[in-house]
């Protein structure tokens, strides 16, 4: 059986950032227990934390995973991974690249597609089924309404790892968005550089003058 810790740090692995309740939510316990294992996480020297912004008020508390952490878990994977990526892009050009990272984004399209019933409905209902099909996949996705324009928020990022070194790996997020929405969206923010999340944007000329407003 999976221990309360090792829940913790799968939880940590896969959302990258966590505060204390999100991680109770998670591991299904309270949060006063969970600041225990914490404790001896960080004493262990596998997770750290650090205050973060999150709109206004005070900053909150978040948890992430030190590299001693993460060489708790097996990396034959993402180094595999990575390694045929660096061929490929020794091998390939560009745009090659660039389009089979869109092939990645039309197949998982397509194999989401078969679930949902996106036809006919507005930006937010869209939004709202694409956020509840995400998050059930491991995402963490909020979206929001700001001067007419839709901000959509991934808190972690599946890819991290990986896009350390092959930051072309994050247009199968934006490629998958945009598909499911019928409508172009950019990044404004990243993770892989530095960022909190990160955050596309649908522009306002794509927001229909009905949905522009709460």
């Amino acid at each position: 059986m999976t221990s309360t810790r090792e829940k913790i740090l799968n939880t940590l692995l896969t959302k990258q950032r966590c505060t204390n309740n999100e991680l109770a939510n998670i591991v299904g316990i309270n949060p006063i227990s969970v600041r225990h294992h914490i404790d001896k996480l960080e004493a262990s020297g596998l997770v750290t934390s650090e205050e973060e912004r999150h709109g206004v008020g005070r900053p909150r508390l978040v948890y992430f995973l030190t590299q001693q952490g993460m060489e708790q878990f097996p990396t034959r994977y993402i180094n595999l991974t990575i390694r045929l990526l660096k061929q490929l892009k020794e091998n390939l050009p560009k745009q090659t690249i660039n389009k089979l990272f869109s092939r990645i984004a039309d197949d998982l399209t397509s194999e989401y597609s078969r679930e949902l019933n996106l036809k006919d409905l507005t930006i937010k209902e869209r939004l709202d089924i694409i956020k509840e099909l995400l998050n059930r996949e491991g995402f963490n996705i909020n979206w929001e309404l700001v001067d007419g324009q839709y901000l959509i928020h991934e808190a972690n990022c599946p890819y991290f790892y990986i896009s350390q070194s092959h930051p072309e790996i994050c247009l199968i997020d934006q490629a998958l968005l945009s598909n499911l929405l019928s409508i172009p969206v950019k990044k404004i923010q990243c993770i892989s550089d530095g960022d909190s999340q990160c955050t596309f944007i649908v522009n306002a000329k794509y927001v229909h003058p009905s949905e522009s407003t709460k």
